[in-house]
């Protein structure tokens, strides 16, 4: 009896091996990371996709059983994180909060966004509020994890109480403290935001795709994220198997670019695309005007580049210094100033990023001031900023093929 007493506590009824254990811990954590991509990101908060309802509410009973986090407020955070992004109202910038609180803090910064609830009832329209989200989900989180708990103890005894405990660290970890934290501090960008965010790797399969965070950023409502022919996105992949079965819809993905040849003056087209595509037009911008300028300025001064101007300090070129620190932004403009052709490009991109951001304008006004600032581009002499002004004036929108 005693012995039978002690297996049951060491492995539960099913008494599993390691390998057993490994499979289980692996499915149970991914199906976690599903839920909260595809159901909580990519439906609930930006609408790139609806599922069945069937299909949505097997995640939001996951997210329930496995998190204990409440959809409207999650959905809520996550909204106001894009509204406010590297603002002090950011609920988990680095910028602000530092990079080690919300790496290793991300759960308590949660918390404290949660108690915002007057934030919760703002960003969080639109989730669902049915009899069993306001009387089980809503009304008592703590159970989901609590039943899970006793599950895994069933099953797997004390090593499932571990496996349990390592999966309520899952999310805290990899979304709050990873993609929310080191997805704004580290990696590389496909596109020039307006924001710190960064793709962590061009293939994302561990976080469900979440680690193409400045993919994200610059198309929030696509409901793919991975957007180089290089870049994977499990995420999606798991979309489009659902759609195939008829249990997914994709209503958004990133509009896709086309730069026509031999366009004189930017028209209509222009500008759509231009709106759609402006961290493009940025980064554009950065890749084939900034850089060759900066070359050419340490080819005349006979340096290497980092010499003239150290890579921070380069870095900082694309958005005027907004996230140096005072002394370093003060040398950074001290430095342009004195040289009369880098100091004209970096006017040239403030006024066209302003242009592109002051969505108050009516369409007309907005290609009129897009149409001056090819003209003075063209007028400015500098051959780099000439060919941007003409590539520029080619772009338009072309059909997407998910």
């Amino acid at each position: 009896m005693l012995s039978t007493i002690l297996d049951f506590l060491a492995g539960g009824l099913l008494q599993a091996g390691f390998w057993t254990l490994a499979i289980y811990f692996l499915i149970a954590t991914q199906l976690t990371i599903f839920s909260v991509t595809l159901y909580l990101h990519r439906s609930q908060a930006h609408r790139g996709v609806d599922f069945h309802p069937v299909l949505a509410h097997a995640f939001r009973f996951w997210t329930w059983l496995s998190t204990s986090m409440i959809t409207k407020e999650w959905v809520a955070i996550h909204r106001k994180h894009h509204a406010k992004c590297e603002t002090e109202e950011d609920p988990h910038s680095p910028q602000y909060k530092g990079i080690k609180t919300v790496f290793w803090r991300g759960v308590e910064l949660y918390r404290e966004a949660r108690a915002q609830r007057d934030d919760i009832e703002q960003y969080g329209k639109g989730c669902p509020n049915d009899w069993i989200e306001r009387n089980l989900y809503s009304r008592f989180p703590l159970a989901g994890p609590t039943l899970l708990l006793f599950i895994s103890f069933v099953l797997f005894g004390f090593a499932g109480v571990a496996l349990w405990a390592i999966q309520m660290a899952w999310i805290p970890f990899w979304a709050a403290g990873v993609v929310n934290g080191l997805g704004h501090w580290w990696g590389y960008r496909n596109f020039e935001t307006s924001d710190t965010a960064t793709n962590l790797t061009p293939w994302g399969f561990w976080i469900g795709g979440e680690e193409l965070h400045n993919n994200h950023h610059a198309f929030p409502s696509s409901a793919k994220f991975a957007l180089r022919r290089f870049e994977f996105d499990i995420g999606w992949s798991a979309i489009k198997l659902f759609e195939a079965v008829g249990l997914a819809k994709v209503l958004r993905v990133a509009p896709s670019l086309d730069v026509r040849p031999n366009i004189h003056v930017p028209d209509g087209d222009t500008m759509k695309a231009l709106l759609a595509h402006r961290f493009q037009a940025m980064t554009d911008y950065q890749r084939n005007v900034l850089k060759p300028a900066l070359r050419e300025e340490a080819r005349i001064a006979g340096a290497k580049l980092r010499a003239l101007l150290p890579r921070q300090l380069r870095k900082g070129l694309v958005d005027d210094g907004r996230w140096l620190k005072p002394d370093a932004r003060a040398q950074l403009q001290s430095w342009v100033s004195q040289r009369p052709r880098i100091r004209a490009l970096v006017e040239h991109r403030a006024r066209l990023a302003a242009l592109l951001e002051a969505r108050s304008q009516n369409a007309a006004e907005s290609l009129q001031n897009l149409q001056a600032w090819c003209r003075e581009a063209e007028a400015s002499g500098i051959r780099a900023l000439q060919d941007y002004s003409a590539r520029l004036k080619g772009y338009s929108l072309q059909s997407v093929r998910a």
